[in-house]
């Protein structure tokens, strides 16, 4: 059996894509012959990553769109439909983690934000997706959660919370949706070297004396590292696997 990474006349949908883990993973889907649609809170930078990527021989497309906005999502998987009428891939990597303190001093501004973002666009973007992919006879959802899902991280509480949130979500998804062919699963990268985790990563001292102690491979993961898992949960080489979580973080659970 030959094992088949192609994604040859699939169309995929990568959230949060205009830098970092997102970005990476566009250009890896594209590389490998999925057509892209790219989206990001705002237009800032996706034109960028969308031109790279025709450039190189891929096609690409770039939306603007809130994960948190529930219009805006529907509005964004009506543009999915009309132009290209299916869905083949799903990555839910939109997230955002603005708030560095105790949980004790978290307020509901905190947790409506992160809340809204990280799990409730995640499961409406689930939603829309399956939806789209039920029709067309199966595909792949891929959850961006996070190692701090199962082992929250000091500051991180809320962030935490919602990581925990979207691995129990992944499971449930793909419980109900396996009937269906949809595919559902998360990836659980460890310290990443992203704009996202610059407060930690640009910390030499934090680096040194807390972070990578706790990394047998002792660095942090370069965005492009987290690919290779998602090109194998989206492509066919994956068609037995669902409700998994893929950890890719250098050992750090270990």
């Amino acid at each position: 059996m030959i094992v088949d990474f192609s994604l040859k006349d699939k169309v995929a949908l990568v959230t949060g894509a205009s830098r970092g883990i997102g970005e990476s993973i566009a250009k890896a889907l594209a590389e490998y012959g999925a057509e892209v649609i790219i989206t990001n809170k705002t237009m800032e930078g996706l034109p960028e990553v969308a031109e790279a990527i025709n450039a190189a021989g891929g096609k690409s497309a770039a939306r603007a769109c809130h994960n948190g906005n529930l219009a805006e999502i529907g509005e964004l998987f009506k543009f999915v439909e009309e132009s290209y009428g299916r869905l083949d891939i799903l990555v839910n990597n939109a997230a955002m983690n603005f708030y560095f303190g105790g949980v004790i001093d978290a307020t509901e501004d905190v947790w409506d934000k992160t809340m809204d973002v990280n799990l409730k666009g995640s499961f409406f973007m689930c939603q829309y997706g399956a939806r789209l992919m039920i029709k067309n006879g199966g595909g792949s959802i891929i959850n961006i959660a996070s190692i701090n899902g199962i082992r929250p991280a000091p500051m991180q509480g809320v962030y935490s919370i919602t990581k925990a949130g979207l691995i129990a979500m992944t499971k449930s998804f793909a419980k109900e949706l396996a009937p269906s062919k949809v595919r559902v699963n998360a990836l659980l990268p460890g310290l990443t070297d992203t704009k996202f985790s610059s407060v930690m990563v640009k910390n030499d001292e934090m680096m040194e004396k807390y972070l990578l102690p706790q990394i047998p491979l002792y660095r942090a993961a370069q965005p492009d590292e987290m690919c290779g898992a998602v090109l194998y949960l989206a492509s066919d080489a994956a068609s037995f696997t669902t409700g998994a979580t893929i950890v890719v973080d250098g050992g750090a659970l270990a």
